[in-house]
């Protein structure tokens, strides 16, 4: 998810966009669940409009997307590493580190149902999607799904 900026004020000639953007993104973070927080903010001096008048979504710039600086930890299960090659695969990443948020990363709902699908096949298991939403690091979806082998295993799961 992209959000388009177009500040109501000019900016004063010593501020710089990625200002702008960070500050409403830590906003954004601060109000909204992660699944909600753009992945990407653009600042724009007006929204580019259609013949009608309308917001031409065709015309808007595309956001530069940024892979992380430096994977801080690679994966050290199994199930972690699952879960971070089906979401480098899925976010088209060259790798994800165990405690990166998928969202942050360019996720969002349809690639989570994409992601859950992936790892269900995998692991032959019922992986809900909201496992993703609520669980949005490597680390914390590869225990869900640990969790979930384990209850299969012991027959709490049919």
């Amino acid at each position: 998810m992209v959000a388009y900026l177009v500040p109501h004020h000019p900016s004063p000639p010593e501020a710089d966009e990625s200002d702008l953007s960070g500050r409403i993104q830590r906003l954004a973070e601060e109000t909204l669940p992660a699944y909600m927080v753009p992945s990407a903010f653009v600042v724009l001096d007006a929204l580019p409009l259609n013949h009608n008048g309308k917001v031409d979504r065709h015309a808007l710039p595309t956001p530069v997307w940024q892979e992380p600086a430096a994977v801080t930890q690679g994966p050290r299960t199994e199930a972690e590493k699952l879960v971070a090659e089906v979401w480098a695969e899925v976010l088209g990443l060259e790798r994800v580190g165990v405690h990166d948020d998928f969202f942050a990363l360019g996720g969002n709902s349809l690639l989570a149902i994409r992601v859950a699908a992936r790892v269900r096949a995998a692991v032959d298991l019922e992986i809900p999607v909201n496992a993703v939403f609520t669980h949005p690091t490597v680390e914390k979806l590869a225990d869900t799904v640990e969790a979930l082998l384990i209850a299969a295993i012991e027959g709490q799961i049919p």
